[in-house]
């Protein structure tokens, strides 16, 4: 029964939906300011999800027989590199990657973005809005880069696309490098039909899959890109690992992204006293050194404990945390969602806002002080986005950081709030009564800047 029909047949659908997905620190107890302690409800998905209990599990089940990888003869080691290599098929597979494809492990989405902006042909020119995480706007220095304006419709961002790529056929190679979900609003852009205007002017497409794999499928094949990258942190996993599938030409072709050991399939002396190196055309071709067998292992354990679960019925269930916490902010009077594209578009658990006479910093940290809620403030790395839906005039000193202000001061910078497979209800109503009340009833404590942000002021009582 597919999840729409089992809510069909359920009299009380919130209770017989999909449940969350059991996550590390979900128990874990935190102190408030106003004494006592809290639950921590976990609202930053966006910037690093909680892993998933079932991968801290998987992790914990393989440490015992971690080995080196690929050159060992020993019984671990021949493990460790059975499991590394069957990693990068269950990642594969959930990415839905064709036949011919690389599937590169690396440390990060930025990561990711930086080797495929080191592996494209000299003279390629790069297509990217100014919409994008900076991990996606700023990796093209090699590149010729055309930065295209902000659309305000999915539409928009197609017609805007073909404009800027109408002049180019056959002149040079070039790559579109789009989000699959923002990062700021959450709001999913028209990927297929980017895909598709890229193609027709003869330029590939990345797909920065950050924030859109941990909430909705991503399959390569019918998307119809050209490459994908993601995080594992972002997809329930540890820190430390990361991916980057598709074609495999530009790859092979490119010179390796760090140079030593796994990398080099023969290494020899010349007579001159050089080097001659025979580079593997692989994957392993940018997968130097020892790998991050764990964070690799840990991924794969995310995308098969997200696959069994069922994406539809997880797809479902955060729809409706996403209805619910935008319902709640929309009874708040003074607070704005941001959006590029409109109260209608459809989005993945990633909302930001302001709220009128708040500094961000300060909202945010009477969340967290006050009701143990943990969400994200400032530009998000997204400073050129944030700035646009923001009016155009703020300033942003410090990467991904609050400028400072006092407490109530005009926002310069915006809150996140952000959730997944891990979140309870009991989170997203604690955090719609914590900002209703935040906004009728102002901060019970006194806070102060400290480093640019705001934290309560410890020394002093109490307001009233």
């Amino acid at each position: 029964m597919s999840a729409s029909a089992a809510s069909a047949a359920c009299d009380q659908p919130a209770a017989c939906r999909t449940a969350p997905l059991p996550v590390l620190g979900r128990d874990v107890l935190v102190p408030l300011v106003t004494g006592g302690e809290v639950t921590y409800a976990a609202l930053d998905y966006a910037a690093s999800a909680p892993a998933l209990q079932r991968v801290w599990d998987d992790v914990a089940a393989y440490a015992p027989y971690y080995g080196s990888v690929h050159r060992g003869a020993g019984y671990l080691s021949q493990l460790s590199t059975d499991l590394f290599e069957a990693a990068r098929a269950e990642v594969a597979a959930f990415l839905g990657c064709r036949p011919d494809d690389q599937l590169v492990f690396t440390r990060s989405t930025t990561d990711s973005l930086n080797l495929l902006a080191a592996a494209v042909p000299d003279g390629t020119e790069v297509f990217v809005f100014e919409t994008e995480h900076h991990a996606s706007l700023l990796p093209w220095r090699r590149a010729r880069v055309t930065y295209l304006s902000a659309p305000r419709t999915p539409a928009q961002a197609v017609e805007t696309l073909e404009k800027a790529l109408a002049g180019r056929d056959g002149h040079g190679e070039a790559l579109v490098c789009v989000t699959g979900a923002s990062n700021v609003t959450g709001e999913l852009w028209p990927v297929r039909e980017l895909a598709a205007a890229a193609h027709a002017h003869g330029a590939r497409i990345v797909l920065d899959a950050a924030q859109l794999a941990p909430h909705h499928p991503v399959d390569i094949a019918d998307l119809d890109v050209d490459y994908v990258a993601f995080s594992g942190h972002k997809l329930y996993a540890p820190f430390g690992s990361g991916v980057l599938a598709g074609r495999a030409d530009w790859l092979r072709d490119a010179e390796p992204y760090l140079a030593g050991g796994g990398a080099s399939r023969t290494v020899a002396r010349r007579a001159d006293g050089g080097v001659d190196v025979e580079w593997h055309t692989t994957a392993a071709r940018h997968e130097a050194g020892s790998p991050n067998v764990i964070g690799v292992h840990a991924i794969a354990s995310a995308c098969r404990t997200l696959r069994e679960a069922g994406f539809e019925a997880l797809v479902a269930r955060e729809r409706e945390l996403v209805g619910r916490v935008l319902t709640g902010l929309a009874a708040v009077p003074g607070v704005r969602v941001l959006s590029l594209f409109g109260e209608d578009a459809e989005r993945v658990g990633v909302i930001s806002f302001v709220v009128d006479g708040w500094n961000s910093s300060h909202f945010a940290a009477a969340l967290s002080a006050e009701y143990g809620i943990g969400v994200r403030d400032g530009l998000f790395c997204a400073h050129p986005l944030v700035r646009t839906l923001l009016g155009g005039e703020q300033d942003a000193p410090g990467e991904c950081g609050a400028p400072e202000a006092a407490p109530g001061e005009r926002s310069l910078n915006a809150i996140r709030v952000s959730f997944g497979a891990g979140t309870p209800d009991e989170h997203v109503d604690r955090f719609l009564t914590a900002v209703a009340e935040l906004v009728r009833d102002g901060a019970a404590w006194n806070y102060r800047t400290e480093d640019g942000r705001c934290v309560p002021d410890r020394s002093g009582r109490p307001r009233g």
